[in-house]
């Protein structure tokens, strides 16, 4: 990222906790996935600091999991590797023993992998990215519904909250082809969800993030890469996780978007 004088910079914002009342999510239980840092990791700490129980998924590893008071009511109870499937069902099945009642269940887990080009990409790469960014969130909602459905007999709403991209729209740039057509994938099956679960009053929509300033473009994308991005961006900036976190915490709550369902909302500072 340039440090150029015209960049411009993230606003300083009141924080989440304070921007939403600390009570909101007071006596709801919210499962995070991809927890560990960025984007999910600023989610899963909010929905805490609203008065959330959150069961956090925190990566791959166990190191992951991000510091936290020993007050928080964020938990981190297993680490899983979303690219097996095994795992998924292992991480599923200790959220069940924790719990039989899901307010909010928040699909972020996922990743690029590396970028490859389309002659180049071989059948093991492939299978690790539509495994973990598309047949993941699929499999665990499967699993986990029944909580969510018994939440929302009872509260008469629940919430999924699905991490897209804006190469979900856009296709990507070169060697992330298939990384865009999954987080596609996770678009439309969105829109399908909320029909179908609209009448348990379980609604679902998706959070659309543009190029966001994390170890996901640091992994990814060369310093050049993001300056010549950020300059076409209409906000002259990068996003940041915070920038993220408030819209998912808008769609988790019925309070706020009760009425809302099948939606992807773009947070991507005007980029096209």
């Amino acid at each position: 990222m340039s440090d150029d004088k015209s960049a411009s910079k993230a606003p300083q914002n009141l924080s989440i906790t304070t921007a939403f009342s600390r009570t909101l999510f007071s006596g709801c239980t919210a499962v995070v996935t991809g927890a560990g840092r960025g984007i999910g990791k600023c989610v899963a700490d909010a929905l805490a600091g609203c008065g959330a129980t959150v069961l956090a998924h925190p990566g791959r590893e166990a190191g992951r999991a991000s510091a936290h008071g020993k007050s928080s009511s964020r938990q981190d109870p297993l680490a899983a590797d979303f690219t097996s499937r095994d795992e998924q069902d292992r991480f599923a099945s200790e959220i069940l023993k924790l719990t039989d009642r899901i307010d909010v269940l928040i699909h972020n887990a996922g990743t690029m992998v590396g970028r490859f080009p389309a002659g180049d990409l071989g059948d093991t790469d492939y299978d690790l990215i539509v495994e973990l960014n598309q047949s993941a969130p699929v499999r665990i909602t499967r699993a986990l519904l029944p909580a969510l459905e018994k939440t929302a007999a009872t509260n008469g709403t629940a919430a999924i909250v699905s991490t897209v991209s804006i190469s979900a729209t856009t296709g990507g740039s070169p060697g992330s082809s298939i990384y865009s057509a999954s987080k596609g994938f996770i678009s439309t099956w969105t829109r399908s969800l909320a029909r179908e679960l609209a009448p348990m009053n379980i609604r679902a929509n998706a959070v659309s993030p543009g190029v966001i300033d994390t170890d996901f473009h640091a992994r990814y994308s060369s310093p050049e890469k993001l300056e010549k991005t950020r300059t076409a961006i209409p906000l002259q900036r990068l996003g940041t996780p915070e920038d993220c976190a408030a819209s998912y915490l808008f769609l988790a709550s019925g309070a706020l978007s009760g009425y809302i369902t099948g939606q992807v909302l773009e947070i991507n500072g005007g980029q096209r």
